[in-house]
């Protein structure tokens, strides 16, 4: 019994391979189908060297004449970036000559400040160690902004004793201007 059924396992997987076998062989034989349709009848004969034909003189102007145009105005844009890089620099130098300038003035105005401020105060000085009645006849001829701005800068005692020896009218003017000095400044 064993013997009988080997012989048909055997066999029921031959003709599996040979229907697989066969399936192949169809697409294969459909394949080569298609490909000799899609072929050219005849194969293409063999060529020389292709030469290219000289171009048409009007085409080869105007490629010259082209040429031409760009190099001009490849020439062109040189000397304007020469030119921009000139004006640059001489911008720089005049940036950096400004720059000098600037601060040689911000000194020069620092050490006039410095200086008016120092008359100032000498000034202020010379008026406080006055005799009051001296100073009140002074500080009576002077503009009443004028004499405010020293009598706001001298000790209190002084300015107290040289407004006291002033007419009472003059006195209340320049008192005004002392105390509304900072009545418009900001007070945040």
């Amino acid at each position: 019994m064993t013997a009988g059924r080997k012989p048909r396992r055997r066999g029921a997987l031959m003709v599996l391979a040979g229907l697989l076998a066969a399936s192949g062989a169809i697409r294969i034989g459909l394949g080569v189908q298609e490909a000799r349709a899609l072929a050219p009848a005849e194969p293409p004969a063999p060529q020389a060297a292709q030469v290219c034909e000289a171009p048409p003189e009007a085409l080869a102007q105007a490629l010259s004449a082209r040429e031409e145009r760009l190099q001009v105005q490849e020439a062109a844009l040189a000397d304007r970036l020469a030119a921009l890089d000139l004006a640059e620099q001489a911008l720089t130098a005049q940036i950096a000559a400004l720059e000098e300038a600037e601060s040689r003035l911000a000194a020069t105005i620092a050490q006039a400040d410095g200086a008016a401020e120092a008359d100032v105060t000498r000034l202020t000085a010379v008026y406080e160690t006055m005799k009051p009645r001296d100073a009140a006849l002074l500080f009576a001829a002077m503009d009443p902004d004028f004499a405010a701005g020293f009598l706001g800068r001298m000790r209190a005692e002084a300015a107290a004793a040289i407004l006291a020896g002033m007419d009472p009218e003059r006195a209340y003017a320049i008192s005004a201007l002392l105390a509304g000095r900072n009545a418009l400044a900001p007070r945040e």
